[in-house]
């Protein structure tokens, strides 16, 4: 099974310095047939403005993953971590017990990216936070592992959850393949580009949902990046 969310039907909200699409129920935003897919509850698409972001506020027991798509993201939380994140680079904080965290954008530039919010397999854990520089020539022409419940195998950041974040930079008419089970359930979105997964074709932006299928083929139309969760 694969649907088509069309960026222009996703949850909006616009604060002025915060520019929000909403692929799952969040905030004000409320949609009962989106509330999540599989263990993936929430995929923000933001756009924050120069010089502004997110006050501090405490999450609990969730893995929370963001790519930063253009400019950077500054990173301050209650156990003293501090960093900043730029394009093309992933921030993981699993939120365990209890965090407190700020993220800004200190930037003359707006900033864009993805913020995911994946379940994880249990509730309790000590809370924790990371990031990574992922070149993007590293992830030409195929899927890169970013973050991971397998961290170790994978060589990626840890999740707390049975799932994968991954991402690929495609040229026009390249595809990448993703092996997977039809059990689990995928979610990709690809920021620029056109794409076709599985045959089924997606405006940039646009959300695709996949499970039932064991094999994901993405072909891009246009120079593309996709990032995907692979989740139970």
């Amino acid at each position: 099974m694969i649907e088509v969310r069309p960026f222009a039907g996703l949850g909006h909200a616009d604060h002025g310095w915060l520019d929000a699409r909403h692929h799952f129920s969040f905030a004000s935003y409320h949609d009962p047939e989106r509330m999540h897919w599989g263990a993936i509850r929430v995929w923000n698409d933001d756009t924050i403005a120069p010089r502004s972001g997110f006050p501090p506020h405490p999450h609990s027991d969730m893995e929370i993953v963001t790519f930063v798509r253009t400019g950077a993201i500054t990173h301050k939380d209650s156990l003293g971590n501090e960093g900043r994140t730029a394009a093309g680079d992933v921030q993981v904080m699993s939120a365990g017990t209890g965090i407190t965290h700020a993220e800004f954008n200190l930037e003359d530039e707006a900033t864009t990216l993805f913020q995911i919010w994946i379940v994880p397999d249990r509730r309790g854990d000590e809370p924790g936070w990371g990031q990574r520089e992922f070149p993007k020539a590293s992830r030409a022409g195929g899927f890169e592992i970013l973050a991971s419940g397998t961290p170790n195998e994978d060589d990626a950041l840890p999740i707390r959850t049975d799932a994968k974040v991954a991402a690929a930079t495609l040229k026009a008419g390249q595809t990448a393949s993703w092996q997977t089970d039809t059990s689990r359930h995928q979610y990709l979105v690809a920021p620029q580009g056109r794409v076709k997964v599985n045959g089924v074709e997606a405006a940039p932006r646009d959300g695709i949902a996949v499970t039932g299928e064991s094999a994901i083929f993405v072909e891009a139309l246009d120079d593309a990046e996709v990032v995907m969760v692979d989740a139970r």
